[in-house]
C-alpha cells in the first residue's frame, strides 16, 4: 500500500480520527485512543506503527522489515520499517484488529457517540 491509501484506510474506519503529533507524525485515533502511526509523506522508505494483539505482536515481530515498536512495544505495538512489509489485505486486516483493539478500551457512551452499535447480548 502506498502512504495515501494507508492513510485512506485509516480514516475510512468508524469514528477514526487524525492529528498531527511529535513532529510530523500522523496519529490516528479512535475516541482519543490511538491505533497507529504513520510518519510524513516526505519520509522514505514509509514507515508505520500500529497496536496488536499480544498473539499477532509475536507472529509479526518474526516476520523481515517489522520490529517491536520503540517505546511502545510493552502495549504490543509494532512497527513496519516499510509499507510493504506486508500485503495489502494483511496490512488492511491488522489495521481493522487495531482499531477494534483501540475502541475495545471506550466507554459504552463513547461508542454509541461514535455511531458503534450496542453489543448484542447472547
Amino acid at each position: 500500500m502506498r502512504h495515501a491509501d494507508v492513510e485512506k484506510f485509516c480514516l475510512s474506519l468508524p469514528g477514526a480520527t487524525l492529528s498531527v503529533q511529535w513532529g510530523e507524525e500522523r496519529v490516528y485515533k479512535i475516541g482519543g485512543k490511538m491505533f497507529a502511526m504513520m510518519g510524513p509523506k516526505s519520509d522514505k522508505p514509509h514507515h508505520l506503527y500500529f497496536k496488536a494483539g499480544e498473539t499477532s505482536f509475536h507472529i509479526l515481530t518474526h516476520l523481515r522489515h517489522i520490529i517491536p515498536a520503540p517505546y511502545l512495544a510493552r502495549a504490543h505495538w509494532v512497527y513496519l520499517e516499510r509499507l510493504d512489509a506486508l500485503g495489502t489485505v494483511e496490512l488492511k486486516a491488522y489495521l481493522e484488529r487495531a482499531h477494534a483493539l483501540a475502541a475495545m478500551g471506550l466507554s459504552k457512551k463513547m461508542l454509541a457517540a461514535l455511531g458503534f452499535p450496542e453489543p448484542q447480548n447472547a
